[in-house]
């Protein structure tokens, strides 16, 4: 086999952004942002719109030229290179492909740009079309297909000539519910095979914490945090984070006391503990993240072990949602959002009632504004 043309170990490069900044005359789309992607990750930029995301990857892809900072490419600036001297396989959001064109001439166009020759081509379109199990189209034009199948070729035609990095701006924003959902473990899986360098831009929160190593949260052009999917989901270090990454209830109160990691929330003559990622003082105002599967509803009168906090609150609304019963419960910290699974079980509280709602300290969360 010649090693041109294998696919099974790719070279694994890392990207670095260094203080990248980018203006649009008063709008800074891109305010000094900092960050590193090692080598074989995949990475998702997530976000609102308007967030900075697709400017970061198309600055990385050479689309947009910063007004300030260093993109670095396995520790060598690329910020003026050119988009097609920095060797980047990129997936845009519509697929762009040529309708004219079949799909395995869609796939071979960027190696006839780079003037392989035709035997290889033909063997390298062959390889990728197998990897993403669409060999026996290889004829088809891109009106034959369907959704998810242009999707596929789009990114095999970013794979064929083995780039440093692969560039997805939203590939699955234009396929419905269930098929995306499908094709975020069909790509996730197609990274842990091909060992490649992927960073991806989505809005879609369900799908970054699906297919990322890491995810980087971004609001108004500046990073909020970085981190592996579970650690942002339980332990987000602010407001944003926690409502961004997921529902979540925020319990406002006063701080009470601290012990150690561990601080105590005060309101209304309920008091719950909650972890302390950073230094709320003694009877300042604080705000706690509890997401809505953690918390167990109760009937009244229940005990509570140890470990766990307990308050009380009544029933306003009862929700069957499928997988879920969704119980909204009005207690002295607000009305608070209780999620319970739904299999095995009878709804057994109804608008009205009076129940305890009780979690472990752990699952709370205090979070800066």
């Amino acid at each position: 086999m010649k090693a041109a043309i294998a696919m099974t170990a790719p070279k694994q490069h890392s990207v670095s952004l260094r203080s990248v900044t980018k203006r649009y005359g008063a709008l800074v789309a891109i305010d000094h942002v900092s960050l590193d992607v090692a080598p074989g990750e995949f990475l998702s930029l997530l976000g609102p719109s308007g967030s900075g995301k697709s400017t970061i990857l198309m600055a990385i892809a050479g689309f947009v030229k910063p007004d300030e900072g260093d993109i670095v490419l396995d520790g060598q600036p690329i910020t003026r290179l050119s988009p097609e001297k920095r060797n980047f396989g990129v997936v845009f959001q519509g697929y762009a492909l040529f309708p004219h064109m079949t799909v395995a001439e869609n796939v071979g166009y960027p190696l006839k740009l780079r003037g392989i020759g035709r035997a290889d081509a033909r063997e390298r379109v062959q390889r990728v079309l197998d990897l993403v199990h669409l060999t026996a189209f290889a004829d088809r034009q891109p009106k034959q297909l369907s959704g998810g199948q242009q999707q596929r070729v789009a990114l095999a035609r970013a794979l064929v000539f083995e780039p440093a990095v692969v560039l997805l701006d939203e590939p699955l924003s234009a396929l419905d519910k269930k098929l995306r959902a499908e094709l975020q473990f069909e790509l996730k899986a197609l990274h842990e095979r091909l060992g490649m360098t992927f960073i991806n831009v989505t809005h879609d929160q369900e799908e970054a914490m699906t297919m990322s190593d890491r995810i980087v949260i971004l609001n108004e052009g500046r990073v909020q945090q970085v981190g592996a999917p579970q650690s942002l989901y339980d332990a987000p270090q602010t407001r944003f984070v926690a409502d961004f990454l997921g529902r979540a209830n925020f319990l406002t109160g006063k701080v009470a006391g601290r012990e150690g990691e561990i601080l105590t929330l005060r309101e209304g003559g309920e008091m719950i503990r909650a972890r302390a990622l950073h230094d709320e003082p003694v009877d300042s105002a604080a705000v706690v993240a509890l997401r809505p599967e953690r918390i167990e509803v109760r009937p009244q009168g229940a005990t509570s072990a140890d470990g766990l906090n307990a308050i009380t609150g009544q029933v306003s609304s009862a929700i069957f949602s499928g997988a879920h019963f969704v119980f909204v419960v009005r207690t002295a910290f607000g009305d608070m959002i209780a999620m319970q699974p739904s299999f095995g079980a009878e709804q057994s509280f109804a608008a009205g009632d009076t129940v305890i709602l009780q979690w472990p300290i752990e699952a709370g969360v205090a979070v800066r504004e």
